[in-house]
């Protein structure tokens, strides 16, 4: 007779582990093939673990209430010989298979058990389900980190083999080793950077709220004016007059202080190659619509041929993005390390609108409005209160 385990199994695409809950029958009952024997509880369902072949129960290792990875073992299920033939187990163990580890002596079967670390044997996940990342470093692997120039981001995905998952120095010399089986170009400066600038900002705990908006107004405002403001400056504008209301919005959180801007000045994203900047509209809540139009152009293509001037860069409260560019309708930017806010706008769309005086459904052109923000330093409803305004200021582009 042989004993086989039974194993918990991957039970949905992003599931590393899950809670026993209830045992389906007891130790010494018999069992068929794939019948349920244990019952468990992901975050997402409650599910079910099956017997692995047909036979008798011997023991269940697995507690009641506890949690256990994918891959760990739960119990045995001892079966014949008929049926370790029928399950392709009859066939005698490789020469890699009985070698010892690491120069140990070969585990004993039958009795005695063979003691071994439970390695969850997950192959839908991106990561492994004991990646925990390099949640914490010793002081070697800080300076070896520091000499190549990485950060705990980088080991993210890394599985970690020292006490509690944690990444020791080994485990990343095996990293970096594996690193170089694979195609590797060389980051641009500016890739770098952005890189580096998101890994900052999201220490943060950042959120997003959104709102649609009608655009008809802003675009016939838009079609009647010279020189022609693009969908993005109409709705930088609109922010710095909202800010201009209530600055402490796009305020830092300092300690146990807020830092007010002492100037609304704005930034815009503009696509670069291998990357993006981020040039500044200065004092945009005191210089209406038509006078900025020709600086914002001129900004664009500096920054388009990387060659922003200083008073153009730096020191800015809040971004602006116009991701709708791309087709995109809704998106969750991240705002920039030295700012709380970054206003989203999406694509427009035709949409059916009710209209009240005419009573009937026409056809207008809504665009998606986003907001990002430090939740630190915002809640939802300052956030959405500052959202609607942004909005309704876009309903009346004439006053901007």
């Amino acid at each position: 007779m042989k004993q086989i385990p039974i194993i918990m199994p991957q039970l949905g695409e992003s599931i590393a582990e899950a809670t026993v809950i209830n045992f389906l029958i007891k130790a010494g009952e018999e069992v068929a093939a794939d019948q349920d024997i244990i019952e468990v509880e992901t975050n997402k369902a409650t599910m079910n673990v099956s017997s692995p072949g047909k036979g008798i129960v011997r023991d269940f290792k697995a507690k009641l209430n506890e949690s256990y990875p994918v891959g760990a073992v739960l119990g045995h299920v001892e079966i014949s010989v008929e049926e370790t033939r029928r399950l392709g187990l009859d066939q005698p163990a490789s020469e890699e298979a009985q070698a010892p580890a690491n120069g140990g002596s070969v585990a004993k079967t039958g009795d005695t058990e063979r003691k071994r670390k439970v390695e969850p044997t997950v192959r839908g996940l991106p990561v492994p389900a004991h990646a925990a990342g390099a949640s914490y470093m010793s002081p070697r692997m800080k300076a070896r980190m520091d000499e190549l120039g990485l950060h705990a981001a980088d080991l993210a995905g890394v599985a970690g083999s020292g006490a509690a998952g944690r990444v020791t120095i080994q485990d990343f010399e095996r990293f970096l080793a594996n690193l170089e089986k694979h195609k590797l170009t060389s980051a641009s400066t500016m890739r770098v950077a952005v890189a580096d600038a998101m890994r900052r900002s999201w220490t943060r705990p950042i959120a997003t709220v959104a709102l649609p908006c009608l655009f008809e107004a802003l675009l016939a405002h838009r079609k009647a004016s010279h020189p022609k403001a693009g969908p993005a400056l109409y709705a930088l504008r609109a922010l710095a007059v909202a800010l201009a209301e209530n600055s402490a919005v796009a305020g830092r959180l300092i300690g146990n202080k807020i830092v007010h801007p002492p100037s609304i000045d704005l930034g815009f994203a503009v696509e670069a190659e291998e990357g993006v900047l981020v040039p500044v509209l200065r004092k945009a809540d005191v210089r209406p619509l038509s006078e900025l139009v020709g600086r914002y152009n001129e900004l664009v293509e500096l920054a388009r041929q990387r060659r922003l001037p200083n008073d153009a860069t730096g020191g800015s409260i809040a971004t602006v993005t116009n991701f709708g560019t791309f087709g995109l309708t809704w998106a969750t930017p991240i705002p920039l390390p030295e700012q709380t806010l970054v206003l989203g706008l999406g694509a427009g769309k035709k949409v059916p609108h009710w209209d009240e005086k005419k009573g009937q459904f026409v056809p207008v052109t809504e665009a998606n409005l986003t907001l990002s923000f430090d939740h630190r330093v915002l809640d939802g409803g300052a956030a959405g209160r500052l959202l609607s305004k942004v909005a309704a200021l876009l309903q009346e582009p004439e006053t901007l």
